[in-house]
């Protein structure tokens, strides 16, 4: 009977997988807490098993496929990025590596997406902080005046399933204009937002907003630095719900303190899970009010986390049952 080990603990958001695994003949292992085993705990943990689910928290290298043992066949990482999967050791080693987009993920990422632009344009935690701190005294004209999306235009650096929920909001619901950078054409997205694909030069040039939607990979780490972020109006926000390495994270404080854009959303952090990294210069990015920060939780809803579980073990099943995998990392 095929074992499966799941570095973590699905209780409440996994019960359909859990179902699925079980119902398939497996023996399945699920991590006594909820979070938070070590690395040596993990490697114990995963050891004999056919099938790995893992979180993007989890360095799966050689290491950690020797660990397991030469009997597993699959590692499906429970994110739709898989950065911290090295494909070259699963290749090596005759192991399939699978991802879990899905829809409800999709959406959930471009809520979140859309609620920090919406957050930023509306000063909505700023002024939430400045009603808490009991400084509001009535009613002016000009207290913490913010900015409208409707008409303004949204840039798109990576137009895939993602991209897409999001440009769907923005252009079907607030009017937005949308442009966007990606090495494939979207037709579809062409068709029915009117999106308009530029250089990603010309896209930081236009936009009022700037939304990340690509996956970190060697040619996309520093993708947003010095020069990218020079080249955006003052008027514009930066929104990250991507990778955090994505954006050079010294460049953004420099661009932020001397006012070089308007703000930024950042629900990822370049040295995660620490928020910055380096305090000793002072830049911190909890210091600037026009900042709103999460911590990675752009895909942090139930429906979404279902999802992920459901296409996780579906790949798991599919592999150990002697069919191809479904969401194969690539």
């Amino acid at each position: 009977m095929p074992t499966v080990a799941l570095t973590f603990n699905p209780a409440g958001f996994g019960d359909d997988a859990l179902v699925a695994l079980k119902k398939a003949k497996f023996t399945v292992k699920t991590a006594k807490k909820a979070e938070g085993m070590t690395r040596a705990e993990v490697l114990k943990h995963i050891r004999g098993a056919d099938a790995v689910i893992s979180l993007l928290t989890d360095k799966v290298d050689g290491a950690f496929f020797d660990a397991a043992g030469k009997q597993l066949k699959i590692n499906a990482n429970y994110a739709v990025g898989f950065d911290n999967v090295d494909l070259d050791a699963a290749k090596k080693r005759n192991i399939i590596v699978t991802n879990t987009p899905c829809d409800e993920v999709n959406e959930s990422v471009a809520e979140h997406a859309f609620a920090l632009m919406i957050g930023l344009a509306h000063k909505i935690v700023e002024a939430d902080t400045y009603a808490r701190a009991l400084k509001y005294k009535g009613w002016t004209p000009n207290l913490l005046l913010g900015t409208d999306l409707g008409g303004k235009t949204l840039g798109l650096v990576g137009l895939g399933r993602i991209g897409s929920a999001l440009a769907r909001r923005a252009h079907q619901g607030f009017g937005m204009k949308i442009v966007y950078s990606d090495a494939r054409k979207n037709e579809d997205a062409e068709k029915k937002y009117s999106a308009k694909r530029l250089s990603m030069n010309k896209v930081l040039e236009v936009s009022d907003f700037v939304s990340l939607h690509c996956p970190l990979l060697p040619s996309t780490r520093h993708l947003i630095s010095t020069e990218e972020l020079a080249r955006m109006k003052k008027t514009a926000f930066l929104v990250n719900t991507a990778r955090g390495p994505v954006v050079d994270e010294k460049a953004l404080l420099r661009a932020l303190r001397t006012g070089r854009i308007a703000g930024a959303g950042i629900d990822v952090f370049e040295c995660e899970p620490a928020i910055d990294c380096d305090i000793t210069d002072k830049l911190e990015l909890k210091s600037f009010t026009n900042v709103i920060l999460t911590p990675h939780i752009g895909s942090a809803t139930t429906e979404s986390r279902q999802g992920m579980a459901r296409v996780a073990a579906a790949n798991v099943v599919a592999v150990l049952t002697g069919k191809a995998a479904l969401t194969p990392a690539k």
